[in-house]
């Protein structure tokens, strides 16, 4: 499709990344800054982008939380987000309302893997790891796992 020795702008490869998903400033800056030839040209072409509204770190957090938040827990989500560049309160507002669903979040996780409790200890624990490591809090580990919101 590209002619021999096409090189698309910073820009056009900003736009080609930014239509496939939502990125963050920083995260374009960490993909683009290898085809920078000049110093300044991709802070140039992203303050355009950012000012024309096509870089949004409010649409990309609410991308990510979307995204992620049906298969894993508030701990990874701030993660991912972390890793994209994103901090900052509009973040914080994002993982409150993550850990108001975090328990029935957990619950569904583990009943898509497990579907029932195991009354083996061995077993139990590896319902554990797991939930751990998709960054569900410990507390709503063991409720989950225990079955504690299901006995009253």
């Amino acid at each position: 499709m590209n002619k021999p020795g096409f090189q698309p702008s910073l820009k056009g490869r900003a736009l080609r990344l930014l239509s496939q998903r939502e990125h963050s400033r920083v995260e374009l800056e960490r993909k683009l800054a290898p085809h920078e030839e000049v110093p300044g040209e991709l802070a140039k072409a992203l303050d355009e982008l950012q000012a024309r509204d096509f870089i949004n770190d409010g649409r990309t957090i609410e991308s990510v939380v979307h995204r992620r938040a049906g298969k894993l827990g508030a701990t990874r989500v701030k993660q991912e987000l972390a890793a994209k560049g994103l901090t900052g309160e509009a973040v914080a507002q994002a993982l409150a309302v993550l850990k108001d669903t975090e328990l029935s979040r957990a619950q569904e996780v583990w009943r898509k893997k497990f579907g029932s409790p195991s009354p083996d200890p061995q077993t139990r624990a590896k319902h554990m790891r797991f939930l751990l490591t998709r960054g569900f809090s410990a507390e709503v580990v063991r409720q989950v796992v225990q079955g504690v919101d299901e006995e009253d």
